[in-house]
């Protein structure tokens, strides 16, 4: 079952490297369906904030409640209690996987540097391609649920894994909202999110999967 679920594991990070590698090739060559997709998505987004009272602030809000940098700023607690308690296999795995993701991210903003949408409702530093936001919240949930996920009773956990989904999902949406970023560049984000995360697990070895499920990191301590 381990071995299944490994498998699986990388052939959905494969899957996402030929996402990426799609959404940087299609915007740079402009193909048309996804020039389309990210035209009609960033043309509803402006005339819903034209329409309707709000909308720009609600997506603001949203998106830096739920951002990388409030993630990263929380996890720095959860780091720190796990040198107290001496698990230092899940403190290097968060800061790996969590903290150093805004160091992937920019890299990957460097090498792309596609311009952000002129229509951009909001302010938003650095380049447009992959949106950070979605990279990070998704490297962000995946490191929690590795970690803390089977620490919760079960009847909770589907619960939370919902939970998990609708906030990477609107905080995917809330960017494209507000013309700071184009659909691609949320795909994009999606997509590497979960790469390196996978990555972050083979380099640290910190998950062990029972009956096809990740553990907590250091459980069996």
């Amino acid at each position: 079952m381990r071995n299944e679920f490994s498998a699986r594991r990388w052939w959905l990070a494969g899957l996402c490297c030929a996402v990426y590698a799609a959404m940087w090739i299609g915007w740079v060559q402009g193909w048309s369906w996804l020039v389309t997709a990210d035209t009609s998505t960033l043309e509803l987004g402006r005339r819903l904030g034209d329409e309707h009272h709000g909308w720009t602030t609600f997506w603001h809000v949203w998106c830096t409640v739920f951002s990388p940098v409030a993630f990263r700023i929380v996890t720095v607690g959860l780091i720190v209690h796990a040198f107290v308690k001496r698990r230092i296999r899940t403190a290097i795995f968060l800061i790996v996987c969590v903290e150093m993701s805004a160091a992937l991210t920019e890299v990957l903003k460097q090498l792309a540097d596609r311009p952000r949408p002129e229509t951009a409702m909001v302010d938003a530093l650095s380049t447009s391609f992959p949106s950070g936001h979605a990279l990070g919240t998704v490297a962000t949930l995946l490191a929690f649920a590795a970690v803390y996920l089977s620490c919760v009773r079960r009847s909770l956990q589907p619960w939370l894994v919902a939970a998990g989904v609708v906030v990477v999902l609107t905080v995917g949406v809330g960017r494209v909202a507000l013309n700071v970023h184009h659909l691609s560049d949320v795909v994009a984000g999606w997509a590497m999110g979960y790469v390196y995360f996978v990555v972050c697990l083979l380099i640290l070895r910190g998950v062990r999967e029972e009956d096809g499920r990740p553990a907590a990191l250091d459980s069996g301590r």
